[in-house]
């Protein structure tokens, strides 16, 4: 194998019962291959753990029914294979297999302590045939020792091989951690648990010299360990390894880093539409070569059927990273989809015009006035202030209608607006994978809470309305094993004042083959609209609690999915006179 990648940590970790809280202290890290500080919350015990005493075991997104769970009888067969003294400790040696065929179970073995009937020693794999995407084995090794009266994890090993395509090559990816000087019954202060974040990376955590990991490690590296990180520096110097490396980037994050400066979107450098024809985008921002606390960007766009240029400009920074506090700018002068889910493809992305289910015909010139401040008080929980300024035009002869005091139809060129939002976000022990100024959420075990207000504020910079609006989100999974989990997203909102269809909230439709799980999809675009709404999203996933059972369908290793959405909304008869509802808009 070529090592690719490898980190060690030492850290601290406390333990309270009541109330239960667990919390870590980084004290050192050391990463070879990845240049991401933010990796090193992740080699910490808290996100590598597995808790043999669960009933179940999240394995990859997938729950696994424990050996030792409450309803293990319904999941293992077991067999009494031997006796042993381990460490002077009398034990039974337990063997266990799955009873069914494609179960999320594990196969292996555990010895049990004689007189407290404690695991002291366990060995497992995931069941072979287990139905989980891009593993092919997962193996835990721990060994327990009893710490004035009860018993504390002494080593634990994992080993994962994870492969792509069969008869390919693939990664494995191991973990060793071991555990020493146990304090039982010696409870820290109060304020000390107090803290919101329960992953605390030391400053200078990834400074420490070679003397201290000699004189800190719990045990000595290997001649093989010793070797990697030495190998991992050189593989990187490698042209065709760094030629991996830059696609790989490349692709996952849509831009083509050019010494100071990142070309992209990528998949946005060409697109095509009934309105603008063939459309062609050149963009980039400055690369973190250029800066990691300011981050300019800017594009231009031409569409060869409208015959018209399009552009944007922006720029985000940093005022602290600790706390994460930032401010920023965007304008923008082009195309826009009015109401387009947070998750759908933006209309001028490669993908959608490939996908696309009908012509594009519906879209809004809108030009886009944004400034911004953000603060993150923790982890997990944010607060902007933003400001902004629209102006949206009609194109491609669509109009904005409107009965005149002669009862004749008029028409009007735009609609101006300004508005103050003010928005927040609480995610509860959320954690993220962090690049320098972009993160993705690793998500979070609790409900996420998000709320925003707007106030449109009439007369400023010629804005046309007054309002306000309060919306209310919240998404969250919850786990049910062993039949799966269950996805919902809940978003409520009402306006208070006057507004035109264009302002109001217009549901998300999808165009396009692809499934998006926030959008209506069997819905066009621009169908439905509403000023005071209610929506529900729930979806099940059994991870094949049904189909397992089946013999022909096992074979075929499909999963059940079941899903449904409402929506019930209204516009006020007051803000439905304002502008002429289009024929292809429903209320």
């Amino acid at each position: 194998f070529l090592p690719l990648f490898l980190s060690e940590s030492i850290s601290e970790l406390y333990y309270r019962k009541r109330p239960k809280v667990t919390k870590e202290v980084i004290k050192a890290t050391k990463v070879a291959g990845v240049d991401n500080e933010s990796v090193s919350q992740f080699t910490g015990d808290l996100y590598q753990n597995v808790n043999i005493y669960d009933n179940a075991i999240l394995v990859f997104g997938k729950n696994f029914t424990s050996p030792v769970s409450d309803a293990g009888l319904f999941f293992y067969r077991y067999y009494l294979i031997d006796s042993m003294v381990i460490d002077g400790k009398y034990c039974y040696q337990i063997q266990f297999k799955p009873k069914r065929k494609q179960s999320l179970c594990f196969v292996g073995n555990m010895w049990i302590n004689d007189t407290t009937f404690a695991i002291k020693r366990l060995e497992m794999n995931m069941a072979g045939d287990a139905n989980i995407n891009y593993i092919n084995t997962f193996n835990v090794v721990q060994d327990y020792q009893n710490v004035e009266g009860s018993w504390f994890l002494k080593k634990d090993k994992l080993v994962v091989d994870f492969i792509i395509q069969k008869n390919k090559p693939g990664f494995y990816g191991r973990k060793s951690t071991s555990y020493s000087n146990y304090l039982v019954n010696k409870p820290v202060e109060e304020k000390f648990y107090s803290k919101t974040d329960n992953l605390i990376v030391e400053e200078g955590a990834n400074e420490k010299e070679i003397g201290y990991w000699l004189e800190n490690r719990h045990d000595t590296l290997s001649k093989n360990e010793q070797g990697i990180y030495k190998m991992v520096d050189t593989i990187r110097t490698i042209r065709a390894f760094k030629t991996y490396q830059e696609i790989i980037q490349s692709v996952t994050s849509g831009y083509r880093v050019m010494g100071y400066f990142e070309l992209g979107p990528i998949n946005k450098l060409y697109s095509k539409n009934n309105i603008e024809g063939s459309r062609i985008r050149l963009g980039g921002r400055t690369s973190n070569k250029f800066s990691k606390w300011h981050e300019f960007s800017g594009y231009a766009a031409y569409g060869f059927k409208d015959l018209t240029y399009k552009y944007g400009f922006g720029y985000r920074g940093f005022i602290t990273k600790d706390p994460r506090q930032m401010i920023g700018f965007n304008y923008k002068n082009d195309y826009e989809i009015l109401g387009q889910s947070q998750n759908g493809f933006s209309y001028d992305n490669f993908i959608a015009t490939i996908f696309r289910i009908r012509p594009l015909t519906n879209l809004t010139n809108l030009q886009d006035y944004i400034a911004y401040y953000s603060y993150e008080w923790f982890p997990g929980f944010q607060n902007k202030i933003s400001l902004v300024h629209r102006i949206y035009t009609p194109v491609a002869g669509f109009t904005y209608n409107y009965v005149g005091a002669d009862n004749s139809i008029q028409n009007l060129s735009n609609i101006i607006t300004s508005e103050i939002r003010l928005f927040a976000r609480l995610a509860i022990d959320e954690k993220y994978l962090a690049g320098e100024f972009d993160r993705v959420s690793l998500g979070t075990k609790w409900p996420i809470f998000s709320v925003q207000y707007n106030a449109g504020i009439k007369g400023a910079f010629k804005s046309d309305y007054r309002y306000h609006k309060i919306n209310l989100n919240i998404i969250d999974r919850f786990r049910i094993n062993p039949i799966g989990y269950t996805d919902y997203v809940l978003d409520a909102g009402k306006f208070f004042g006057n507004v035109p269809f264009p302002l109001m909230e217009i549901h998300g439709g999808n165009e396009t083959y692809f499934y998006d799980p926030y959008a209506f999809n069997m819905m066009r675009f621009y169908e439905f609209v509403s000023d005071e709404y209610a929506s529900l999203s729930v979806s099940h996933h059994f991870e094949g609690f049904f189909l397992n059972k089946i013999p022909l369908m096992r074979k075929l290793k499909w999963r059940e999915v079941a899903s449904g959405k409402v929506l019930v909304g209204s516009v006020n008869p007051k803000s439905s006179q304002i502008l002429i509802f289009p024929n292809a808009l429903n209320t």
